[in-house]
């Protein structure tokens, strides 16, 4: 069974049309390339409070089984992503965004910015990447192997814990 997905783009340049939106695409194909059917894209401006009215909607209304975000996730002043997820979700997965800043730092040191959260929110799992194409294909490649089976695991469904090998003794 495809893993139902949506790919949520913060980003108050790219909501007025000042920037072209780069990494949701990319996140989507990414998505897409794992196996995800990607239900929705959804754009909206660092406001906390259309981002927690889209995952919510997106979770409780249109019932997918992941939400990624993309932007918003650094300290800047307008930074409200983590935040947002953080007020939507039931329980928090912080080992899924401890892992993005672990592996994401080996890459630049910069990563380790990143504000960004997991957790479910119900069956449905979010997990925020931060806002450039490189980070979102960096995140996507580090999460591969453990997405499918943690949006499993989240709705009750292969709970053997069979977890690929990562090549490590």
């Amino acid at each position: 069974m495809a893993i139902r997905a949506a790919v949520m783009t913060i980003s108050d340049k790219g909501y007025a049309g000042q920037r072209e939106d780069l990494s949701g695409p990319l996140l989507a194909s990414l998505l897409e390339q794992m196996g995800a059917e990607v239900c929705e894209r959804v754009l909206v401006p660092d406001e906390p409070d259309l981002i927690r009215r889209e995952l919510i909607r997106l979770a409780d209304e249109a019932r997918l089984d992941l939400i990624m975000t993309t932007g918003g996730t650094g300290p800047a002043p307008r930074d409200h992503t983590p935040e947002a997820t953080l007020s939507v979700i039931d329980r928090e997965m912080p080992g899924l965004a401890e892992l993005l800043r672990f592996e994401g730092y080996r890459k630049t040191p910069l990563a380790v910015l990143s504000r960004g959260v997991a957790g479910l929110r119900g069956a449905c799992l979010i997990v925020n990447l931060p806002g450039s194409p490189r980070a979102v294909a960096e995140g996507m490649e580090i999460l591969a192997p453990v997405l499918p089976h943690a949006v499993q695991i989240a709705q009750g469904r292969n709970l053997e814990h069979e977890v690929p090998h990562n090549g490590r003794s």
